[in-house]
């Protein structure tokens, strides 16, 4: 059967939520992850959906995903995509389940006529060896912030 990539529904409610821990749990930021089943199920599947999932499976059973979205740039006047998560079991390592979910949302970038595909790696994850022998580039250029919580709310009201 092999490796498969099929696109997540509502169905797979647990099994994206159970991945979103196991992730967590690999980069170290369990006690970040707030999102619920029901968070997820409004967030991804709701009237407003904000994100696709894709689930990879082998010979049949789910041993990854890819959380990813689409931005625009005005620079290049086109869209973009942003993988958001991407996670591979750790049994199932090696087995070229990653290489597929990245694959794949390289081809929906394409597909959608994206000018490019960004993503964001822990300094420390082995996973950047790969994207830099794809030709990614680090973008030591730029520091990203994040506003969450409170300071999200401050912000609100400048």
């Amino acid at each position: 059967m092999g490796i498969t990539i099929r696109d997540a529904g509502i169905e797979d409610m647990p099994l994206i939520h159970g991945f979103i821990l196991e992730l967590a749990e690999f980069e170290k930021l369990v006690d970040e992850v707030v999102a619920t089943e029901e968070t997820l199920c409004e967030t991804l599947f709701g009237e407003r959906a904000y994100a696709h999932v894709v689930i990879a499976e082998m010979n049949g059973e789910p041993v990854g995903f890819a959380v990813y979205f689409f931005n625009y740039s005005t620079f290049m006047g086109c869209p973009g995509l942003y993988i958001e998560d991407l996670y591979v079991k750790p049994s199932s390592r090696g087995e070229g389940i990653g290489k597929a979910l990245f694959s794949h949302c390289a081809r929906v970038a394409r597909e959608r006529k994206c000018g490019r595909l960004e993503f964001a790696v822990l300094n420390w994850n082995p996973a950047r060896r790969f994207y830099e022998r794809l030709g990614a580039r680090i973008m030591d250029d730029w520091v990203v912030y994040r506003l969450t919580g409170k300071a999200l709310e401050k912000a609100t009201s400048l």
